[in-house]
């Protein structure tokens, strides 16, 4: 089994480049914003949290998001040659906690790590557009969207040194557009299936 993990800051087009990936190459699409989302909107327990949080531009707790991770690749595992994480993992934590879920799961797990790389300048912009297309109020102000970008730099960002140690991490510009980063991307896959 393959886990393609699409690595970024907020607003590089992880959630839009996760779903191409998963609808052109049959994968499953694991978001775990979509899954926090539909927990606030149910109103349960890890919603109220995860509003919280996200309302001030925070993280929720590894140990909520690992729980969801876990629940969701067990429940799939059959249905799919490949998952696609949006979003997850986030922390170093998240990620060596991932390493171990993989390792009771299979032996021959195999893991990919897709980069957007994209300037901050570039990442606020396009936030600020995006919470006002979706109306997403995480989106909506300028000093929740530098949080965000500051816990992606001081959280998020050490895991590229994790994940190049591991010789699975693959950087691709993300700043031209959506075709033109997705290309790269279905080139990087097909080169991949190729060298398997």
């Amino acid at each position: 089994m393959r886990y393609f993990i699409v690595f970024g800051p907020p607003g590089a087009g992880k959630g839009t480049q996760s779903y191409l990936i998963a609808e052109r190459f049959n994968f499953l699409h694991i978001s775990t914003g979509e899954m926090l989302r539909a927990q606030i909107k149910l109103g349960s327990e890890v919603g109220k949290e995860a509003k919280e949080l996200i309302d001030k531009g925070k993280f929720v707790s590894d140990n909520t998001i690992l729980k969801m991770v876990r629940e969701h690749l067990t429940t799939n595992y059959k249905r799919t040659k490949a998952f696609v994480f949006d979003g997850f993992p986030r922390t170093l934590n998240q990620a060596a906690e991932f390493d171990k879920i993989l390792l009771e799961m299979e032996a021959e797990a195999k893991v990919v790590v897709i980069s957007l790389e994209v300037d901050d300048a570039l990442v606020v912009e396009r936030i600020k557009k995006r919470g006002e297309i979706e109306g997403r109020r995480d989106d909506a102000y300028e000093s929740v969207v530098k949080t965000r970008i500051k816990t992606y730099h001081n959280k998020t960002e050490p895991l590229i040194e994790y994940y190049k140690r591991k010789g699975v991490y693959y950087p691709i510009a993300g700043e031209g557009s959506v075709e033109e980063v997705f290309e790269s991307i279905s080139k990087l896959i097909d080169r991949l299936d190729r060298d398997e």
